[in-house]
């Protein structure tokens, strides 16, 4: 016979509704109460009925992302570990993890409302946060719960899982500044996102912390593709006193500066030292690898599943923020100056 939330109560002796929030995860009922009631659960292989729990509660046991198609590295293959994270960090909740995908703006906010009214989604993980973010707006004013994978400055209502690129950043600027380099240029990502900035000040409290001068032609903004770095890395080279060596945000946007150094004939590692962020394959696959500041996308997925969750339940945002350091893999990119700058 089916276990019922009746049998659970009486072999703890609590109350039906007790037994009921605590496994719901409601924040009145202790820690202690909340964990004797998962085990009794476990022993008895209690499985509460889906549709049941969402007449009582309100909720559906289910966490929302809404991929944007129109995002410049959309099909990218850390999705794939993000996904497996937010799935496996839901789980470890009896959650599940419900997708959705958009081709724009307009069809982005039509297809959060879509979910919301259908009842598909207690909140929603929001990534690559904007400066100026819609999604962020609209949750706040509608008072549903989020999370986002990034910060914002304005972040009243606000809970969050980020990785530190701008202490990245500043790094980045050390190692280089420790091989001798001293001309050091900067690609900075697209300012649209709020991680621009933040890596934007990384990179300028490296330059101080090494007492290097920033010179303004050699920081460049919005780039955020192989294109990208192409052009931008085309800006620095073809300057009359070049940098030695260049900084950045984004992964993809080093490589294309690769192929403007190889069409140049500078050996990238020795000729030109770069360093980036993200730890994509494409950089461990480049020739020389790529040195870069690599994020573990699948624990984001978890951490931010479980921030959501507990966001659903009633924590106050503002007691749902962690960060993380990305973790540095020097590579065959990065080398000593070959000459006094």
């Amino acid at each position: 016979m089916r276990v019922t939330i009746c049998d659970m109560a009486d072999a703890l002796g609590l109350t039906k509704s007790t037994v009921s929030r605590a496994l719901n995860g409601y924040p009145d009922i202790s820690a202690a109460t909340r964990l004797r009631v998962k085990r009794m659960a476990e022993k008895l292989n209690y499985q509460p009925l889906s549709h049941a729990q969402a007449i009582k509660t309100g909720r559906t046991r289910s966490l929302g992302l809404v991929l944007q198609l129109s995002d410049h590295d959309a099909q990218r293959p850390f999705l794939a570990e993000f996904l497996a994270g937010l799935s496996a960090g839901a789980s470890m909740e009896n959650h599940t993890l419900t997708v959705a995908s958009a081709d724009n703006d307009t069809h982005l906010i039509e297809t959060f409302r879509n979910l919301l009214r259908d009842g598909k989604a207690d909140g929603f993980v929001l990534p690559r946060v904007m400066v100026d973010d819609l999604r962020v707006n609209m949750f706040r004013d509608a008072n549903v719960p989020f999370v986002l994978y990034g910060r914002q400055d304005n972040a009243a209502g606000c809970a969050w899982f980020d990785v530190r690129g701008e202490d990245a950043m500043r790094d980045a600027v050390l190692h280089l500044a420790g091989l001798g380099h001293r001309r050091i240029g900067f690609i900075n990502g697209g300012l649209i996102y709020s991680y621009a900035g933040l890596r934007r000040k990384g990179f300028m409290r490296g330059m101080a912390k090494a007492g290097l001068a920033v010179a303004p032609e050699l920081v460049l903004e919005n780039a955020v593709t192989f294109d990208y770095g192409v052009f931008k890395g085309a800006q620095l080279l073809d300057l009359a006193n070049p940098p030695t060596a260049i900084v950045c945000a984004v992964d993809r946007v080093a490589l294309g500066v690769y192929r403007v150094a190889a069409d140049r004939g500078l050996q990238i590692g020795s000729d030109l030292s770069v360093i980036a962020y993200d730890g994509s394959q494409e950089g461990a696959h480049a020739r020389p690898p790529l040195t870069t500041f690599s994020v573990d996308n699948r624990e984001a997925g978890v951490r931010l599943a479980t921030l959501l969750i507990r966001r659903v339940r009633g924590e106050p945002a503002e007691a749902l923020r962690e960060t993380a350091a990305a973790t540095f893999s020097e590579r065959g990119s990065t080398g000593p100056a070959r000459h006094t700058q």
